[in-house]
């Protein structure tokens, strides 16, 4: 794959065009021919995999449990909820048609699933014996998009949609608070990515939602990128919906409701934060392969070397690695070095005739691309420290340039500046009117990324008037 990584475009020359690229030369996704739509080929699913099994755990270990939800929404469903349905109708795709007969009601494809759930909803719940309700749904939408990209924006996608009744509000928002520390824990653990966590601007809300909290990350070209979402619904769909319950004083009233969602859109901002100019760069964790074995030969000692590979394949796969062995007798070892690269595996392990001499083989990082030498009888236990290592890296590494990338501005002309030439996160205080809001995001294309948890005041820096520290920056 050497023709192949050298037409790999430098990630610093061009983000977008480097990022189009590697996603099919690493075999991530393809084009599907519907605009909008790709299939995620086995290696970007296999990431996927692990994302969701990490997720799922948590969900479960908070008490959640899986259910699934029917795809076709009756569009007087969508309509209960006016606010919720003016908020996706750009987005909907509609059938109108079963075999060959026009149907009676539109049904739209979900887009997401708050109405079909809540009419459901509405008939399992009667008391508060029946609350909380903690159901969570792995499963594919459809909102038909413009601008697509792999990953990060189509049509259909694959996620997961949190729907949560409570007796209380303050049950509500605990549980939203709750789910929106899960995704950063999973983020900062398994994805090595910092995201920072905060609320939305009223006019980024999820439509029906009176709160709505937010991750967001910094890919590597300094935009900001929403990786998942904690929105607490107050009482709003249940009273659109007419779901009521008879408290313990045996009071006819409405519950409190959240939904909390995260998709493969992860994948694409993964790939944009520790992606570089060689291809993906992996976090052990997440990485379908953790290591692979590169055996080295020259002419007569191929069997040798090949049996010595064999058995190390072996010996590490039982010591429980998701490892490969590159037996492929047709390229060169640069080739394949230059492949598994591309590819994000985390380590690579060279065998030569010399190291089987010494009793040793060569570790090399996907994350430095420093070398070391290890024993074999070693070689188990340094693995599993290096992967730690690298997890760890990671991890710093993108916390590093996120640091580097948020900056504060103290007039409205240098913020201006810094996103027009510098990018990242922006930093300044916000008079909370929508009319600032919309006066900066026309004049630089920012957009309010969150309001941080931990309030700072200052002067807004459009209008003069006291506001909050907000986070800004390009998406």
């Amino acid at each position: 794959m050497v023709e192949a990584v050298e037409k790999l475009t430098k990630k610093s020359e061009d983000p977008s065009r480097w990022y189009l690229q590697l996603v099919r030369m690493a075999k991530l996704a393809d084009y599907g021919p519907v605009r909008g739509t790709f299939a995620i080929r086995p290696y970007g699913f296999a990431i996927w995999e692990r994302i969701q099994r990490d997720l799922d755990e948590r969900f479960k270990a908070t008490g959640h449990q899986n259910a699934y939800f029917p795809l076709l929404i009756p569009e007087s469903y969508l309509k209960k909820e006016a606010e919720h349905v003016e908020g996706f109708d750009p987005e909907l795709a509609w059938v109108t048609r079963g075999g060959r007969e026009e149907l009676e009601e539109r049904l739209a494809i979900r887009p997401t699933s708050e109405s079909i759930i809540c009419d459901f909803y509405r008939n399992w719940i009667q008391s508060y014996r029946d609350l909380p309700i903690l159901i969570n749904q792995w499963c594919n939408v459809l909102r038909w998009e413009k601008v697509t990209r792999p990953f990060l924006r189509t049509s259909e996608f694959l996620w997961q949609e949190g729907h949560t009744v409570h007796a209380t509000a303050a049950e509500a928002r605990e549980e939203t608070l709750r789910m929106l520390n899960v995704y950063r824990d999973t983020f900062y653990e398994t994805l090595a990515l910092p995201v920072l966590t905060g609320m939305k601007s009223p006019s980024e809300r999820f439509a029906g939602a009176i709160e709505t909290y937010t991750c967001e990350g910094l890919m590597g070209d300094g935009r900001a990128l929403q990786v998942a979402t904690s929105h607490d619904l107050g009482q709003n769909f249940a009273r659109a919906f007419d779901i009521t319950f008879l408290d313990e004083n045996q009071d006819r009233v409405y519950p409190y409701q959240t939904s909390w969602g995260f998709s493969t859109r992860t994948i694409g901002g993964l790939i944009l934060v520790h992606g570089d100019d060689r291809g993906l760069k992996l976090p052990p964790k997440l990485a379908p392969t953790e290591t692979v074995i590169v055996p080295i030969w020259r002419g007569n000692n191929k069997g040798e070397v090949r049996r010595e590979a064999e058995a190390l394949y072996s010996e590490l796969r039982n010591s429980g690695f998701r490892i490969e062995a590159d037996m492929d007798e047709e390229h060169s070892p640069g080739w394949k070095f230059n492949e598994h690269e591309l590819r994000g595996v985390p380590v690579r392990v060279e065998l030569g005739p010399k190291d089987i001499e010494k009793e040793q083989a060569v570790l090399v990082r996907r994350d430095t691309g420093e070398k070391e030498f290890v024993p074999r009888k070693g070689l188990p236990e340094r693995l599993r420290t290096l992967l730690v290592q690298i997890q760890e890296n990671m991890f710093v590494q993108a916390e590093k340039f996120r640091g580097e990338n948020t900056r504060w501005a103290e007039t409205y002309g240098e913020f201006k500046e810094i996103i027009e030439e510098k990018r990242g996160f922006v930093r300044a205080p916000w008079d909370g009117t929508e009319e600032t809001e919309q006066k900066i995001k026309e004049e630089t294309k920012a957009t309010i990324r969150l309001l941080p948890f931990e309030t700072e005041e200052g002067k807004d820096l459009v209008s003069g008037r006291p506001g909050s520290v907000a986070n800004f920056a390009r998406a």
